[in-house]
């Protein structure tokens, strides 16, 4: 059987994947979510996209999973008048209220209440920190005056960074509430909301979901402010997935900080068995090359060997040449080393008897058994995904083979560590259940002849309840029709 990569692939759309053919071309390599980045997106733009991805799911069996990633309170300067160049010393004045054309003696900030945050000797990073400024002082109203401590070009409408500052914004912004309706209405799959600094932030996205869907969206928490490591174990509870967005938190923090606490933040998504996404620079250079660094190919496997769901592409799908050799690279990237034994996963058995502790206790067993006897697939019945979400972290050596008769949980589970879901809407009694699923496993060339299944499901199977039954069945008479 040919090797099929369990760590995900999520992409950025934009410019360079605007076609049907190289969209198909990506979900050939190995795509598996793409990405709405909601900084840069056209309503309209989306809606094409979306509905591109939709048929060539439909007509080639993929569930590729849609992503919108709402931007947060991204604090920006406003246009330049020509070019702008600052040097060490210099004073400059950040002001608000209304927009004007920046100079080198005053800039235009998109945060109006800066002035009232910012405080004596806080810095200002522009630019994911290329420029440096120390505040001076603030007149409490419009204008904070700063002074240039790493000088440089002064880019028009370039990101800002308050490391120390406590900003007062809210989480969701109304861009993000304009964005979040119109995803919903678009039916994607999950939402990441950026710069969540507490659990609140992410309730406020869950109830304007709830208000706006009669579905639940899962939620991503992208992790980018030191706030947001500080409250991990409060996001956690709240959130359906993190995403480790190491380019505005390696301006936050110092960036020599970032490995550890990238390690450090995809064990705790594994013991909250959720999932987590690497992000930012992973192939970089594949914007403009054909070749990653060798340092690049080493970052893709070592978040893959630290135990990631997915890692993710950004400027390098939506913007770069080769759109579709990278996602060949980090297939093949990911394929070399996912099945080294020097990745390990946290395997402590659930413990807390919540409504959920036999399923979560069966998922737990399914995952370890299934690593004993070397069995090639377990496969799932579920209606809400949830016995998915238990066993992808528990991160077996067998295929995880999900089948479901709610046709939104196909392309959700997607993200998901080695989970491959099916379409299937025939309960009928647990014998032939069985079968039909191991037959699907045979003819999809998951399992053959004289393998190991573990099959789980809820029992009686009509009833759609939670998981309460384990079995082992070898498979026998696999006819092969792929």
């Amino acid at each position: 059987m040919f090797k099929r990569k369990k760590t995900k692939i999520v992409a950025t759309l934009g410019p360079a994947t605007s076609t049907k053919a190289v969209l198909k071309g990506m979900l050939d390599e190995g795509v598996d979510v793409f990405r709405i980045n909601f900084s840069h997106a056209d309503y309209k733009d989306v809606e094409e996209r979306i509905a591109m991805i939709r048929e060539l799911n439909d007509e080639f069996g993929y569930n590729a999973a849609i992503l919108g990633d709402l931007q947060g309170p991204k604090l920006r300067v406003g246009t330049m008048k020509g070019e702008v160049i600052v040097n060490e010393g210099d004073e400059i004045i950040f002001a608000t209220g209304e927009r004007f054309e920046g100079t080198k003696e005053r800039v235009y900030m998109t945060y109006d209440k800066f002035p009232q945050d910012a405080k004596p000797g806080e810095r200002i990073l522009l630019d994911d920190g290329k420029l440096i400024f120390e505040v001076v002082s603030s007149d409490l109203k419009s204008e904070v005056k700063a002074r240039v401590i790493q000088g440089g070009p002064l880019r028009s409408k370039k990101g800002v960074n308050l490391p120390n500052t406590n900003i007062s914004q809210p989480a969701l912004t109304e861009k993000d509430i304009e964005d979040a309706i119109f995803a919903i209405k678009m039916e994607v799959d999950w939402m990441a909301l950026s710069f969540v600094r507490h659990a609140e932030d992410l309730m406020q996205l869950e109830e304007l979901i709830s208000k706006h869907s009669a579905h639940k969206i899962p939620i991503i928490a992208k992790i980018e402010k030191p706030e947001a490591v500080e409250n991990i174990d409060k996001i956690v509870a709240y959130c359906d997935g993190l995403m480790v967005a190491r380019g505005d938190l390696g301006v936050e923090i110092p960036a020599e900080e970032v490995p550890l606490i990238q390690k450090q933040l995809v064990l705790r998504a594994k013991q909250a068995r959720i999932p987590v996404i690497i992000a930012t620079q992973m192939m970089e250079t594949m914007i403009s090359s054909l070749t990653p660094t060798r340092a690049e190919v080493n970052d893709v496997a070592n978040s893959v060997m630290d135990g990631a769901d997915a890692v993710m592409l950004s400027g390098e799908t939506s913007v770069g040449q080769y759109p579709v050799q990278v996602i060949k690279q980090m297939s093949n990237i990911i394929k070399s080393v996912e099945d080294s034994e020097l990745i390990k996963v946290p395997q402590l058995p659930p413990h807390i008897r919540t409504k959920r502790f036999i399923t979560k206790s069966i998922c737990y067993h399914a995952a370890n058994m299934a690593n004993e006897i070397d069995a090639k697939a377990i496969s799932t019945l579920t209606n809400s995904g949830y016995t998915a979400f238990q066993i992808s972290a528990w991160r077996p050596s067998a295929h995880i083979l999900v089948f479901s008769s709610n046709k939104r949980i196909l392309t959700q589970l997607n993200l998901l560590w080695g989970v491959k879901a099916f379409f299937y809407d025939k309960f009928v009694s647990t014998d032939e259940t069985i079968e039909d699923v191991n037959k699907i496993a045979c003819q999809k060339g998951y399992v053959q002849e004289g393998d190991m299944l573990i099959s789980l499901a809820a029992m009686p199977i009509q009833d759609k309840g939670m998981v309460n039954t384990l079995r082992v069945t070898e498979i026998t008479g696999c006819n092969f029709e792929n």
